[in-house]
């Protein structure tokens, strides 16, 4: 259940960025402000997209998983941004297709075996364009942790 492990100072509403990097560095930020992660966060995130992005389309909606290796990670975390505009990230079927993000779901692993159990989570939440709709028009940190609390009940 990701709900359970979803802080309210970790999500972003709106967030106005124009750039990938931008949205790593002010998310990753947050996370290293905070504790859940090294300095080397950042840097670890900007690389990893380089080399694995994390762009995904769901139904028409771009929505990007960014995340690195557990050496950068304290503690577990899953940080969430809406985008005011839509941000170019590449899909990660491909090193070359644009995905114009509005939604960030960024991770912070602290266990290794947990990597892709925390993204099947995600996606299980984000599949259903009904909820993943609401999460991008919501309006506080509070209502995107109740649609995805509501959503996972439901499973």
């Amino acid at each position: 259940m990701i709900w359970s492990e979803l802080d309210s100072r970790l999500i972003a509403v709106s967030m106005d960025a124009d750039t990938k990097d931008g949205i790593l560095e002010r998310m990753g930020g947050r996370f290293v402000e905070l504790g859940y992660c090294k300095s080397s966060y950042i840097q670890a995130l900007k690389d990893r997209e380089v080399e694995f992005p994390t762009g995904i389309d769901i139904d028409g909606v771009g929505v990007a998983m960014p995340h690195t290796d557990v050496s950068h990670v304290n503690r577990a975390g899953i940080g969430i941004a809406t985008l005011k505009e839509p941000v170019t990230f590449i899909h990660m079927a491909t090193d070359d297709t644009p995905v114009p993000v509005r939604v960030v779901f960024m991770l912070a692993v602290d266990d290794p075996g947990r990597h892709l159990e925390k993204i099947q989570d995600i996606l299980a939440v984000i599949q259903d364009k009904k909820a993943l709709e609401k999460i991008i028009t919501a309006e506080n940190a509070e209502e995107i942790i109740k649609i995805i609390k509501e959503k996972e009940n439901l499973q």
